[in-house]
């Protein structure tokens, strides 16, 4: 039997087709060069096979997952199959009629992403002249049906001063759970690092804005504010270790321990080749970096390495052009002044600063 447990949590990256072009987005930055979705047959399968092996909770994402003509009918299928299913999605592409389907469907919880408070910001990083207003509507529709209202806005150096008035939108709204996420520096957001990252005199503001709000409204609305990692100087358990408990799909089908690891110099397997068992328990790439084997100085010797297993092999491979090495956020490794430089870098807001670069397909073909 294998020793290793099953994954608890599925993410469905149903399409990396969005309507929008935000210039943090977390899907790879060669998209356009990624093609081929799974049909719904497949998907379904993927659904089946994965249940059968533990996975409880499954998240709907993208791209923009509700382009997916058949998304209703893989949410009807994981509520058969005992899933507990959150929709994660802009909000474009919604309407009243279509919440009211997802909900027969079964589906248990959708969150809605801004990207800021004001419509003027909101549209300039969404790319789409009528977002806010749309997504405004969407959220009171949510709220309206029965859903938990769930928020999520991205933080960067560009809209983090709007703290208190995006906690103000999220309580007119009627938010249940507001996620306040720091842009975390991976794909096209570490593209645009220096026109992101936020200086430490705006974080240590937004952290105490964050928790005024709190004392404000107690109960009545739940706030997480994530901090970025730059600013620590511990790395995070990334996916709460590799392998352990997340399971992503790709749209083309390609299994990931998370959604940024296809960069990573790996053979992913895929699902057309492979069922989710195989692919879980022996496929090298979910057993490259599990237990601490492959894990070299500091982090095999380090007394916290069961605590956080060496940090995010993504943003090693991201800064230092090796995944295997110490994530540079830990003050211990030997890459650290990377991350303080950017930090330095952060604490004077240029005037002159270069173009954002929006994720669009035009611009994925630049990239890989």
């Amino acid at each position: 039997m294998p020793t290793q447990s099953p994954p608890l949590w599925l993410l469905a990256e149903l399409t990396y087709r969005c309507p929008l072009q935000c210039p943090y987005c977390s899907n790879p930055t060669n998209f356009a060069n990624i093609k081929n979705e799974l049909d719904t047959d497949t998907w379904i399968k993927v659904l089946r096979q994965a249940r059968k092996l533990g996975a409880a909770q499954l998240g709907f994402s993208g791209g923009e997952p509700l382009v997916r003509q058949d998304l209703s009918q893989l949410i009807k299928e994981a509520r058969t199959l005992g899933y507990y299913t959150n929709l994660i999605t802009s909000g474009i592409g919604m309407d009243g009629e279509r919440v009211e389907e997802f909900k027969r469907a079964g589906l248990d919880h959708i969150q809605i992403s801004f990207q800021a408070s004001s419509e003027e910001l909101n549209n300039y990083f969404a790319g789409s002249p009528k977002a806010f207003a749309h997504k405004k509507a969407m959220a009171a529709e949510v709220k309206r049906q029965g859903y938990p209202m769930v928020l999520n806005f991205v933080l960067h150096r560009q809209n983090i001063n709007q703290v208190e008035q995006i906690l103000e939108l999220s309580l007119e709204l009627g938010a249940d759970y507001v996620e306040l996420a720091n842009t975390q520096y991976y794909g096209w957001a570490l593209h645009n690092r220096a026109q992101l990252l936020p200086s430490i005199e705006q974080l240590k503001k937004a952290e105490a804005t964050t928790q005024t709000f709190r004392q404000k409204v107690g109960d009545k609305m739940k706030i997480i504010f994530v901090v970025p990692d730059y600013y620590e100087t511990r790395p995070k358990a990334c996916m709460n270790g590799w392998g352990k408990l997340f399971l992503t799909i790709t749209p083309d089908g390609t299994a990931l321990p998370c959604h940024s690891a296809r960069d990573l110099p790996i053979q992913f397997p895929n699902v057309r080749d492979l069922d989710i068992k195989e692919i879980w328990y022996n496929s090298d790439g979910f057993n490259t970096y599990r237990g601490d084997d492959w894990m070299r100085e500091p982090c095999r010797s380090c007394p916290e390495k069961e605590k956080d297993y060496g940090g995010c092999r993504c943003q090693a491979f991201y800064l230092t052009g090796n995944a295997n090495a110490a994530d540079p956020v830990c003050d211990k490794s030997p890459y650290h002044a990377k991350i303080r430089d950017a930090v330095d870098q952060a604490q004077v807001i240029a005037t002159d600063e270069a173009p954002l670069v929006f994720r669009n397909v035009e611009n994925s073909k630049g990239f890989g």
